[in-house]
């Protein structure tokens, strides 16, 4: 099968985040283990999901970890030209589809690489690491990553995730932390604003902190050029509360995220926000004893990634992709998380991220082709 032809069975799997992908990581086992590959499923507790992960080549040390996820975002809502899980070729050598470019492209570049590499006489191996619910949390990322450290016995060396970044080797990556904020005040009738506790505005209160947080930071030179915006990010997405303009209203909820950059430590800013919490819960009990704010995971916290410019890797994936130049990104993606486990990590793989998540979602031809020629230059390095 070529690179096409296998891209246009994954994308017609519309496996969104949150859902099961046993349809597509089935077939994915199928066509590794046809070419004499063991391939190993990784399941969540409700064993409607999974991972898959498995070694192609010799069971050596310093072998590399090619990474994606199985899952897509929704299409509801959006205006789509064509089938969004229907891969369209208009003939302006672009291939149209939900998830070609984000991130099915780069697992097809993968799937179709396999015959060449189970050929290859590989000096070091080659593995698969394919995840579910990456686009809601990277909820997978972290058990896949270490599987690599407990289920094998020789120890892999690099990791490469191919999310779209134009085949560009990326370094950097900002870490992401989602939060919801609960706050409990006493209702009452607008008149009375200075004898009630309204939620709204004590929300209002601690959404100015975060974004005078934000502020802080900046003006504290907490900065890395790397990056765009170079500071790390504070921002309030959605805020709920109250039922009409002349009620105070008792409760009230919001949703934030938090994007640091490397020197920016996620726990330290929570901490802070919680202190400042605590001292408003202590003073306006007082007033209303009931009053309280809480504060949740929306989902957990995915690192970052800081990989130095003189880390082996790097100058491994300019060789095999071509590129480099280096860059960073402010999106959350898997690769933290295998830095994490400690495989030297970047981020390398065919489309532009600018088509991610969007109508009309595309990978360019030239970029799979481009996908396929740098995991050729792969096992011909590891086969030396």
């Amino acid at each position: 099968m070529t690179v096409e032809d296998i891209l246009k069975k994954l994308v017609a799997f519309p496996v969104l985040g949150g859902e099961s992908n046993l349809a597509i990581i089935h077939w994915i086992k199928e066509y590794v283990e046809s070419f004499g590959v063991e391939a190993n499923l990784l399941y969540n507790d409700q064993k409607d999901k999974a991972s898959l992960h498995c070694r192609i080549g010799p069971e050596m040390d310093d072998g590399v970890i090619l990474s994606g996820h199985t899952d897509v975002v929704p299409v509801e809502g959006q205006e789509w030209n064509t089938g969004p899980f229907v891969l369209t070729d208009k003939g302006d050598g672009k291939l149209y589809g939900r998830g070609s470019c984000d991130m099915k492209g780069f697992i097809a570049c993968c799937l179709a690489a396999l015959p060449e590499m189970v050929k290859a006489d590989l000096k070091r191996p080659i593995y698969f690491a394919f995840s579910y619910d990456e686009e809601i949390g990277c909820l997978a990322g972290p058990e896949l990553a270490r599987t690599f450290n407990t289920y094998y016995t020789e120890t892999p060396v690099y990791a490469i995730i191919g999310e779209p970044s134009m085949m560009e080797p990326i370094v950097g990556q900002k870490g992401i932390y989602i939060l919801e904020t609960y706050v409990n005040g006493s209702a009452g009738h607008s008149s009375r604003i200075k004898q009630e506790v309204s939620a709204i505005h004590e929300s209002m209160r601690l959404i100015l902190w975060l974004e005078n947080k934000m502020n802080q930071l900046i003006s504290d030179q907490r900065l890395d050029d790397r990056f765009q915006p170079p500071h790390s990010t504070i921002h309030i997405g959605m805020v709920h509360g109250g039922i009409a303009p002349n009620v105070i209203a008792d409760k009230a909820q919001f949703y934030w995220d938090l994007r640091t950059i490397p020197m920016d430590n996620v726990e330290t800013i929570v901490s802070e926000f919680e202190a400042f919490c605590r001292k408003r819960e202590e003073e306006l009990q007082r007033a209303f004893p009931g009053f309280s704010i809480k504060t949740i995971e929306n989902h957990p916290p995915v690192p970052h990634l800081d990989t130095k410019v003189e880390a082996d890797v790097v100058d491994f994936i300019k060789k095999i992709s071509g590129n480099s130049k280096l860059n960073t990104v402010a999106y959350a993606s898997e690769v933290g998380q295998f830095a994490n486990e400690g495989f030297q990590s970047v981020i390398c793989g065919p489309g532009s991220i600018a088509q991610a998540h969007r109508p009309n979602e595309f990978i360019a031809k030239e970029q799979l082709e481009k996908g396929v020629a740098m995991l050729q230059k792969l096992i011909h390095e590891l086969s030396k």
